[in-house]
C-alpha cells in the first residue's frame, strides 16, 4: 500500500506540467465568434481564421482609452498591410460609442462586445486590451503592452 501511495504521488508533477501546457497553450479557433460591426456587418470566427488579426478592444469610460482613435489609425498605418486591424468595443451602447468617436476620423471597423463574453473569454482584464489572432489562433491576449509596435512586430514576423 506504501509503495502504491509513493508511485501515485511521484506522477503528480507529471500531471502538473500537462495540465499547465494544456491552460497555457493557445486558445483554438473561435467558430461560434459573432460580434456585430457598428456600421454593419460582422467579425466571425471565420474572420479570425483566415489570416493576422489585431484587435485593440476598448471602452469610452476608461481614461486610458482615450486616445484609442490615435493609436487604432497608428496601428492601421504601420501594420495593416500584414494584418486585418480592427477595435472591439467593451459593452457600451452604440449612442455611447458614436458620441465618443463624433468628430474623430478612426480608419478601422469598431465591433461590439456588447456582453464582454468575447474579451472575457480571451483574458482581457485591463483596458485598452490587445487580442493578436494568427492562424486561427489567440497568440496574445490581454493589456495593451507598453511597447505595442515591438510586440505586434514580434507576432506578426
Amino acid at each position: 500500500m506504501r509503495i502504491e501511495l509513493r508511485r501515485a504521488w511521484s506522477r503528480w508533477p507529471v500531471w502538473a506540467i500537462a495540465a499547465a501546457l494544456l491552460l497555457a497553450s493557445p486558445a483554438m479557433p473561435q467558430a461560434d465568434v459573432r460580434l456585430p460591426g457598428l456600421d454593419g456587418g460582422q467579425l466571425t470566427g471565420a474572420d479570425l481564421a483566415r489570416g493576422p488579426v489585431v484587435i485593440l478592444v476598448w471602452a469610452s469610460w476608461s481614461p486610458r482609452c482615450r486616445d484609442i482613435v490615435a493609436r487604432a489609425n497608428a496601428v492601421a498605418a504601420k501594420f495593416g498591410g500584414e494584418a486585418r486591424i480592427v477595435t472591439v468595443n467593451f459593452q457600451e451602447d452604440v449612442s455611447t460609442i458614436r458620441e465618443f468617436l463624433a468628430g474623430q476620423k478612426l480608419s478601422v471597423p469598431v465591433f461590439l462586445d456588447r456582453d464582454g463574453a468575447f474579451s472575457k473569454a480571451h483574458a482581457v482584464t485591463a483596458l485598452p486590451g490587445l487580442i493578436v489572432f494568427r492562424d486561427g489562433q489567440a497568440r496574445y491576449t490581454g493589456k495593451l503592452p507598453a511597447d505595442l509596435d515591438a510586440t505586434l512586430r514580434n507576432l506578426l514576423d
